[in-house]
């Protein structure tokens, strides 16, 4: 079985791999796409620590295979995009719709996958970078077949993420005003969750120009290379800042940009061991600083949502696959990646 997998050292695309059969509460699912996140290329340079050998990729669709015993919610046959938490659905967290917060969706990787007879880690309990993989059944979510699976595939992160942050997190209301920093993958849907929640002024900004199209599609109203100009736009303030690159002194410009009872939510993921700094007085006028997992989200009631938003047109799918590779162009899409040429990267199977 074809993977990516992450020794420790470097990714490549193996051919070796094996998958063990679905335990009670489980299912198979043979992944068809799956997009390149940054979080996956994170572990690669090792700003998010995780044990190795594993395969990556954390965002991914597939067709269900098998199901194992006391699973009803799916069957063989079904589309599922797929999310990366792995909560009990029994704790106190996951009773009061916060799954986000479940301890047993913290960590605690498993090792399913085996190569050459040595167990492999999973990614994010999902690792999507797979021809197949075994996932916990509420993690596996049904989608419409009439959904592009590459398109499907970017639900179950990218747009948890960014317009979760929105809509459950930030809340943002009509009449609003966003600015969201920087325009990636969760940058864009940020963008088009504030659309969507009917935010009144939405401005990007990003240091590459070339994006403010993409940006201005996804639905930001204006466009900037810097965040100086943002008080020229909102001489008051924004009521949410958005920080979506993961750098502190970024972190500290959305501190500094927000109104009175503004909020600076951060999405971004820096090194762990990063510190940022802000003027204490600055947060005195009901100011917030949110951090964010995975948007909020509840993907078993989220993902169909945005399911049904992208079949009325209200949210964008298919405008975020910028690019496809097959598996075997990992290096090709990684590069890409990188350099900012595309908003995502969808691996094929």
């Amino acid at each position: 079985m074809r993977g990516v997998l992450f020794d420790g050292k470097r990714a490549e695309v193996v051919d070796d791999l094996e998958v063990r059969e679905p335990g009670p509460g489980e299912v198979l699912v043979a992944v068809s796409a799956a997009g390149l996140c940054h979080s996956d290329l994170s572990v690669i340079d090792g700003t998010i620590p995780f044990p190795a050998p594993v395969v990556l990729g954390h965002e991914g669709a597939g067709v269900v295979e098998e199901v194992g015993a006391g699973v009803t919610h799916v069957a063989a046959g079904d589309h599922v995009a797929l999310s990366t938490l792995a909560n009990c659905g029994t704790c106190a967290e996951c009773d009061r719709g916060r799954p986000t917060m479940c301890r047993q969706a913290i960590g605690r990787p498993g090792r399913p996958f085996s190569r050459g007879g040595r167990p492999v880690y999973q990614f994010a309990s999902n690792s999507a970078f797979a021809e197949r993989t075994v996932v916990k059944a509420v993690q596996a979510v049904r989608i419409p077949k009439d959904i592009p699976l590459p398109s499907a595939a970017l639900i179950g992160c990218g747009v948890l993420t960014g317009v979760g942050a929105v809509l459950n997190r930030a809340r943002v209301d009509r009449g609003d005003s966003v600015v969201v920093i920087g325009t990636g993958g969760i940058g864009l849907n940020v963008l088009q969750g504030a659309r969507i929640a009917g935010a009144l002024r939405i401005v990007a900004v990003d240091a590459n120009p070339v994006k403010e199209e993409v940006a201005r599609r996804f639905g930001a109203t204006d466009f900037l290379t810097s965040t100086e100009g943002v008080r020229d736009l909102l001489p008051t303030g924004a009521d949410h800042v958005f920080e979506c690159v993961g750098r502190v002194e970024l972190i500290r410009q959305a501190v500094d940009l927000l109104d009175r009872h503004g909020q600076a939510v951060l999405l971004g993921v820096p090194p762990a061991t990063a510190e940022a700094s802000f003027r204490v007085s600055s947060l005195f006028l009901d100011k917030s600083i949110l951090g964010c997992r995975y948007g909020a989200s509840r993907p078993q009631r989220d993902v169909a949502l945005y399911a049904e938003l992208y079949r009325t047109g209200l949210l964008l799918l298919d405008e975020l696959v910028t690019r496809t590779y097959p598996v075997e162009d990992f290096a090709k899409a990684t590069a890409d990646a990188e350099a900012g040429r595309v908003a995502r990267g969808v691996l094929t199977f």
